[in-house]
């Protein structure tokens, strides 16, 4: 993989982080993108590899569109968008969330996500040799909502819809799109699960969490595929999670 470009957002902190890490020490040329800058470089020193850090909020359309004329003016071309940023938002029942916390989650995880793509697409359809692809974290909320999650879980629905429609539109530009839902990985935004997290009973339970190195092995295995092979949509998560497989 050495020289080929890749992009991750929330590449600051968790499994953006740790998969921007690995991309380096891979041989990627690597953006990472996302609103803390002492963060980013926190991640960029970690590795010897070719890291450009570029702040950036992925709501805002024009600072998407800085990122990436970032990462052409610098590499002139990109392999592949690692859409990692997101946020869980504060937990409240459907009748009490709020207008703001609503934007805010859906405006980073699906709105930024999309934005990121719709940037990547013109890249990859413009650039010689044309093609490349692009990763989406989807979660197990793609699937089966947590208590107390309005718009993360139907954030992580249209994430899927998102992934579907950039996997089919990309076809003719030879651009591959796949998702990873990730359960429990160890990160700062899961911190709180060993101690005890919400169920769909209304119960406080610890769940057993995963090494964040088994996410980002999944997304070094989908980035080494040809683009001729995609994986479109891959589950990884902690063995013994509740409430995914199983009722309860």
């Amino acid at each position: 993989m050495d020289g080929r470009v890749a992009l991750v957002t929330g590449a600051g902190s968790g499994i953006g982080a740790a998969t921007a890490a690995a991309l380096l020490d891979g041989g990627w040329r690597v953006a990472l993108a996302g609103r803390r800058a002492e963060r980013l470089e926190e991640t960029a020193r970690g590795s010897a590899g070719e890291a450009l850090v570029v702040p950036a909020d992925v709501t805002d359309p024009g600072s998407v569109e800085d990122l990436f004329g970032a990462v052409r003016d610098r590499w002139g071309r990109l392999d592949l968008l690692v859409n990692n940023a997101g946020v869980f938002g504060a937990p409240a029942p459907v009748e009490e969330f709020s207008h703001d916390e609503w934007r805010t989650v859906i405006g980073t995880n699906l709105t930024g996500a999309f934005l990121c793509a719709q940037q990547a697409f013109r890249m990859m359809k413009e650039q010689d040799p044309q093609g490349g692809r692009i990763i989406n974290n989807g979660s197990l909320s793609a699937h089966t909502p947590r208590p107390r999650s309005a718009a993360y879980t139907a954030s992580k629905h249209a994430v899927t819809g998102l992934t579907k429609t950039l996997s089919l539109e990309g076809r003719p530009y030879r651009i591959a799109c796949g998702q990873i839902d990730v359960g429990n990985a160890a990160t700062e935004m899961t911190g709180g699960f060993a101690t005890g997290t919400l169920q769909a009973d209304g119960s406080l339970k610890p769940e057993p969490v995963m090494d964040v190195r088994h996410v980002v092995g999944a997304v070094l295995y989908m980035a080494g595929l040809p683009l001729e092979a995609n994986v479109q949509f891959m589950t990884v998560m902690a063995t013994a999670m509740p409430s995914f497989v199983g009722r309860g």
